[in-house]
């Protein structure tokens, strides 16, 4: 007497999802990259922190009341701003001192960059106009 044989037996069936978990985990990073939303989310927090600097600075200025002042007391750290706004100068000694920001790339100018720790130069940076106070997180290619 036969007997046919229906479906697949336990140790073939372990060896199918064994197979296909190997597959999995070997697919799934090149399918899920999340590199470029972590250097994304990096810009995003640069550009905060540099608002909140530039409203720190110009806030404390406004309080002292002089508006020929060109320094602001950070708790003993003197911060460079301009005279008449209370922006922080764009060099290191006025949005980097306020800033400090740490593991950042900066470029120090009339326009200055902040790029995040690999990040791409052109394309994904927090950039601040020391003439205007404006911060702006440009993430075109994060």
């Amino acid at each position: 007497m036969s007997t046919k044989q229906k479906g697949f037996t336990l140790i073939e069936l372990i060896v199918v999802i064994v197979i296909l978990g190997i597959l999995a985990a070997t697919a799934l990073p090149r399918f899920v990259n999340l590199g470029g939303e972590a250097r994304s989310a990096a810009v995003d927090g640069i550009a905060g922190g540099l608002r909140g600097a530039v409203n720190l600075a110009q806030a404390k200025y406004l309080a002292v009341g002089s508006s020929a002042a060109t320094t602001v007391d950070f708790n003993g750290t003197n911060v460079t701003v301009a005279a008449g706004t209370g922006f922080p100068t764009g060099d290191a000694g006025g949005i980097g001192t306020a800033a400090q920001l740490e593991g950042v790339t900066a470029a120090y100018g009339a326009t200055s960059t902040f790029i995040p720790s690999g990040g791409n130069t052109t394309n994904c940076v927090a950039t601040y106009v020391a003439a205007t106070g404006a911060v702006a997180a440009v993430k075109g290619g994060c």
